[in-house]
């Protein structure tokens, strides 16, 4: 969409012949932000109600710094996940005002407060391996604008752990299980609670797991009614579809 067409889009509002949601309608396709290696899609927020984050694996540091430098001026949060040590430490020093998670790989700057749903997205684990994927999942939902209740290490191999911890999962709106090995947690959970369950396979494991392939199945396999699965250790996709339900 040209200058021109956004000029003429405005002059139709002013003069009456278009109304505001239509030309929002038709401004929805505004163009990418061509940087040559990388497209920036800064009115995804307008169409989806998220903006664009960026995916650093595969990407330099000084791309990831580039895109950034390009998406600050629109004023959004901004989340870089799967960034590697070299990533996250050019980030640091460029941007000192954004802030880093290690375990879970991710990078973000804060420049907006979002108010959150009533309800909370809990995070439950099977085991303490499987953090860093609910912390991908955690700090992604808390940047979209959600309340977070993170329940750690109450896997099935000490069922009684996740008993006790059953009046903090039911209160939440949307819970998102995190588990390696076998992934049984998430079934177990789709049977104990009347919640929307997102079944997240992490990659850790012995050998038979197939680096989480094991768990994948076993969740897509689930006997309990309810439960959503995203791809092995993709704790991203599972905070984004938490924070889109939680705030139905």
């Amino acid at each position: 969409m040209t200058p021109e067409r956004i000029r003429k889009i405005l002059d139709e509002v002013k003069s009456g012949a278009l109304s505001i949601d239509e030309a929002m309608n038709t401004m929805r396709e505004l163009p990418y932000e061509d940087l040559d290696f990388a497209k920036i899609d800064h009115h995804r927020e307008l169409r989806t109600g998220s903006p664009e984050v960026i995916f650093c694996q595969g990407k330099t540091p000084d791309q990831v710094v580039q895109i950034i430098q390009a998406m600050l001026p629109k004023g959004n949060n901004i989340l870089a996940t799967r960034a590697n040590e070299d990533v996250m430490e050019t980030l640091k020093a460029i941007f000192p005002n954004g802030q880093s998670n290690k375990a879970a790989r991710v990078f973000f700057i804060k420049q907006k407060e979002i108010i959150p749903p009533p309800h909370k997205i809990a995070i439950v684990t099977a085991g303490t391996a499987d953090i860093p994927v609910a912390e991908e999942a955690a700090v992604t939902a808390e940047l979209f604008g959600n309340n977070v209740d993170r329940i750690f290490d109450v896997g099935i191999a000490g069922i009684h752990r996740l008993y006790r911890e059953l009046p903090r999962i039911r209160a939440a709106k949307v819970i998102v299980a995190v588990a390696g090995m076998e992934g049984a947690l998430p079934s177990v959970l789709g049977g104990l609670v009347d919640k929307p369950v997102i079944a997240v396979p992490t990659s850790v494991g012995y050998g038979a797991n197939f680096s989480g392939l094991s768990a994948l199945l076993t969740m897509l396999n689930s006997c309990a009614s309810g439960i959503s699965v995203v791809n092995i250790d993709n704790g991203f996709g599972a905070g984004y579809l938490a924070s889109m339900i939680n705030k139905l």
